[in-house]
């Protein structure tokens, strides 16, 4: 294994840096779009789920047909999710959110109160989700979900001492197993498949100093 110890020089592109470059940094406008409880919901579920009306993201989330069309609509706007036009059946229109990996690491809109506020909503409404969604799974292993699936999940925390450049190498490995799982398959269908959501965490603690 190979790490580099200073973290001023600079650290070759790989295969991770170059399809991640082509990720869409959200702007400011795409972030305000996205920055209401409901419609980072509605991301969530195209995101996960695949293609939906607005009927059936209504029945999902408890809301009226009206609510979610207003809802799609809006982000849409914004490009953040498209129509499925080959769904379609007479009035009826599919939506879903396009292939590729989306970031809200927009040094722009981070620089205004507006944007950094845009940007704490959505965060925090997407890691909201996937916490209930964790809790939730816990809670149905514990009363009896299928035992097919107990060999096959993770749940695991761990801490090491690393520096920003370990940390980085790290961080670059998980994400490039989890874009091969994607790529394998991300169109996947069959018996026994199901959407699964694969978390990565990697990041500091707040340095409480040394102890003598």
């Amino acid at each position: 294994m190979t790490t580099n110890e200073n973290p001023e020089e600079q650290v070759p592109a790989s295969a991770m840096d170059e399809r991640h470059a082509k990720d869409r940094v959200l702007d400011s406008g795409a972030l305000r779009a996205l920055a209401h409880p409901l419609r980072v919901k509605i991301y969530d579920i195209l995101s996960q789920y695949g293609p939906q009306t607005a009927s059936s993201l209504a029945e999902l989330l408890g809301e009226s047909s009206g609510s979610t069309s207003y809802h799609l609509r809006a982000l849409a706007k914004h490009d953040l999710i498209r129509e499925a036009a080959d769904r379609g059946v007479g009035r009826e229109r599919w939506w879903e959110r396009p292939i590729g990996g989306i970031s809200f690491a927009n040094p722009d809109a981070m620089s205004t109160p507006a944007g950094r506020a845009a940007t704490q909503v959505v965060m925090n409404e997407f890691l909201r989700g996937r916490n209930e969604q964790l809790l939730d799974f816990v809670n149905r292993g514990i009363r009896g979900e299928d035992e097919a699936w107990e060999d096959g999940t993770l749940i695991s925390t761990a801490t090491a001492r690393l520096t920003p450049a370990q940390s980085k190498d790290l961080a670059a490995k998980i994400i490039a197993l989890i874009d091969e799982a994607v790529d394998a398959y991300r169109h996947q269908t069959g018996e026994n498949v199901r959407p699964v959501t694969i978390r990565a965490d990697v990041f500091p603690l707040p340095d409480l100093g040394e102890k003598s």
